[in-house]
């Protein structure tokens, strides 16, 4: 067998390297899902020398790749497709930097909404929204096939997040307490832990600021007042002393109220420091870090005082006197326990003070630790407390000795330090209009495109698994994470084996339409029977991949009106499905239906247990200011184990300061120089900043036809 030297495009001349194109042959493998044994690696590469020595003088590089190709049709023809399109990329790359150049000039001189929680205004955020766009294409053309490309290109399936998942995870649970305790390091700077509750919160918002430009999503700090009372604690007792060195030991009640006084002023400046910091820092993502904060089941006097004191900042709001407004960030989510929260509990007075703050600002939500569901059975059986990362992913359980599934009676969930490594939704009136196009049983082509959400979930693991720990070394290796204590050099696959991957749902309202022409108010059994059947499918792919596979009502920000677009270019304007300018989202009734909040409730508690990876509740509350009615809607909201946000329309005005729910025009000076927050989804947005808006069109106009959201 004669010596093969190849011709690079260079015009040099190198051996032929048997290992070089298995491992060609492996990454192409690997894009479908393929395992390539020992001996069939070896038969490409058999395939390949026998090819090459037919050559009559040495072959190039496009030889050498035309020869592999044909090897790889004979022993495996899907391998042969993904290596052709993987290495046709170089003829793509003049496309790819095209369409980034064109999406650049628009960031640039046009502006870009598809995230209200992105300002591209700013340097620093189109700077970022540039790398996003040329990220994605990147994802795309190396990480998804040509059919994945396509189903999203038309709209079957949407991939959350191409411009970020490449490189990191998605929302999480972060263990702060784990992180501040004994100290930590971060960017080659040591903290020590901290000793009083201002520095502890200012420490808090170092870490987030930091954690957060790691990955994209949701950063949920659980139980924020359990953490940080011993702080408290820690300040207190510094001031008490301090009192009774000065005044003498006989002063105790004295130095008691002293301490006390100035503990609860530390807090008050704390969280004030941390709402700037996250309100006006953006990250180094080019957003404002979407955090939040849980409380409000902690009995101790110090947790107890943290949660109505956070509280209270935020219902001030911040700004000049006359001109306060409420920040958007951090969400703030209050968990309730009926014998603590309820007539007569121990905390029903941090209840109350929680509802008046969200007939204010709207803020906080409400997680039911003691209704019906999931989330209060883990709470109910094991003590522990599912907190939602983000605006409403929920993670599904991991035990602390068995995993996925307990051991026994005594091994209990572990849910904070775990996050998500993505979603992906399905748009399933596409789904059911395609079935029907193409005389088609529907849970067939449904299949089909569950099928390729879980190749692509299964890809994403393992491609994660191989990312080393200093990509975000206070998640990995200094413990924020779940098993993260890593050193920075080992790969995080041990890490991963907790995380969620979530299958999306959309538009089930605008399915149930398209099956028999009536609503979710109007009838829902097909969308009952559809969700079922994905959580049935969902389980089976978890027993045997092993993966916490999670269903997800998504909150279509952007997509809510892409996904009409596509569904008008391939199946046109069906009235009710495709006629308006946004789709509904995950298993919401439509805004427009004119339903009682008790109704809403009713209505979308069919579907609660069926989305245990993703959901909120909310109805609009036209109540104006209403604390009665508010407490009546939240605490039914709480007995059936939801998680409710009340939702307003706030308005300011910017050249007089008043204030009124849903106004256009200020009444007292007559000014349309407003400020208007309302609900992008689960989260809050500025739907008009001086005139203009952070919100899509399609976002805008599902704004304007709310009646019961």
């Amino acid at each position: 067998m004669s010596e093969i030297r190849i011709v690079k495009r260079n015009g040099y001349l190198e051996d032929f390297d048997p290992l070089r194109i298995k491992k060609a042959v492996c990454a192409s493998a690997d894009r479908v899902m393929i395992e390539l044994t020992d001996k069939a690696l070896d038969k490409i590469v058999n395939i390949v020398r026998d090819l090459l020595e037919t050559q009559t003088t040495n072959p190039t590089v496009e030889q050498i790749h035309s020869c592999v190709e044909a090897a790889l049709e004979q022993v495996n023809p899907l391998v042969a497709k993904s290596y052709r399109e993987y290495r046709d990329y170089k003829k793509d790359i003049v496309h790819i930097l095209d369409k980034v150049y064109k999406k650049a000039q628009v960031i640039t001189y046009i502006g870009d909404k598809d995230c209200a929680n992105m300002d591209s205004a700013l340097v620093t955020t189109q700077r970022c929204l540039i790398y996003n766009s040329l990220n994605k294409e990147l994802y795309k053309k190396f990480f998804l096939t040509a059919s994945e490309i396509e189903a999203c290109k038309d709209g079957y399936i949407y991939i959350h997040d191409m411009g970020a998942r490449r490189d990191t995870m998605n929302c999480c649970l972060f263990d702060m307490a784990h992180v501040l305790k004994d100290g930590f390091e971060m960017s080659n700077i040591w903290y020590t832990e901290p000793k009083t509750l201002q520095t502890a919160f200012n420490v808090m918002g170092d870490v987030i600021t930091n954690t957060t430009a790691m990955q994209y999503g949701g950063f949920t700090v659980p139980e924020v007042d359990t953490i940080l009372k011993k702080y408290a604690q820690k300040s207190y007792d510094k001031y008490y002393k301090e009192y009774l060195d000065i005044k003498g030991k006989e002063y105790t009640d004295e130095a008691d109220k002293y301490a006390w006084g100035k503990t609860i002023r530390e807090c008050e400046q704390g969280y004030q420091g941390v709402e700037y910091k996250l309100n006006t820092v953006s990250s180094s993502r080019g957003d404002y870090p979407f955090v939040t904060f849980t409380f409000g089941v902690d009995k101790n006097k110090f947790a107890k005082m943290i949660t109505q004191t956070i509280l209270n900042v935020h219902k001030e709001g911040q700004g000049k006197k006359g001109y306060k407004r409420p920040t958007l960030f951090p969400k703030l989510v209050f968990l309730y326990d009926k014998k603590l929260h309820g007539d007569g509990g121990d905390l029903r007075d941090s209840f109350l003070c929680a509802i008046e703050c969200s007939k204010k600002t709207m803020y906080p939500d409400y997680l039911s630790l003691s209704g019906e569901g999931y989330v209060p059975e883990m709470y109910k059986k094991y003590g522990r407390i599912v907190s939602p990362m983000g605006c409403r992913a929920f993670l599904s359980p991991w035990y602390e000795r068995g995993g996925m599934e307990p051991i026994d009676d005594k091994d209990k969930p572990v849910y904070i330090g775990r996050f998500n490594i993505g979603a992906i939704s399905l748009h399933l009136p596409m789904i059911l209009a395609k079935a029907r196009e193409e005389q088609k049983d529907f849970y067939e082509v449904l299949d089909y495109y569950l099928e390729m959400i879980r190749k692509i979930h299964i890809r994403t693991y393992r491609y994660l698994a191989k990312r080393k720990a200093s990509t975000n070394p206070l998640a990995y290796c200094q413990g924020g994470f779940y098993g993260g204590n890593l050193k920075p050099e080992e790969a995080i696959e041990p890490v991963l084996k907790s995380a969620t991957a979530s299958f999306g749902i959309t538009a089930l309202n605008e399915l149930q339409v398209l099956y028999n022409g009536k609503s979710i108010v109007e009838d829902g059994n097909f969308a009952l029977e559809v969700m079922k059947y994905i959580n049935d499918k969902i389980l089976e792919f978890k027993k045997e991949d092993h993966i916490l596979y999670a269903i997800y009502g998504t909150p279509a920000e952007t997509l809510c009106g892409l996904q009409v677009q596509q569904f008008r270019k391939k199946y046109g304007v069906i009235d009710g499905v495709s006629s308006r300018e946004y789709v509904s989202n995950s298993f919401h009734c439509g805004v427009w239906e004119n339903i009682s909040g008790i109704k809403k409730q009713d209505l979308e508690d069919r579907f609660w247990e069926l989305f245990k990876g993703g959901r909120i509740q909310y109805v609009r509350y036209n109540l104006n200011y209403n604390t009665e009615a508010m407490l009546t809607y939240v605490e039914r909201a709480m007995d059936k184990g939801f998680y409710e946000g009340i939702n307003l329309s706030l308005a300011y005005c910017n050249n007089c300061g008043y204030e009124e729910l849903d106004m256009d025009v200020c009444p007292k000076c007559g000014s349309t120089d407003l400020m208007k927050i309302d609900r992008m989804n689960g989260y809050l947005s500025y739907s008009r900043v001086h005139g203009d808006t952070m919100l899509n069109n399609a976002k805008m106009v599902e704004i304007s036809e709310r009646k019961s959201m």
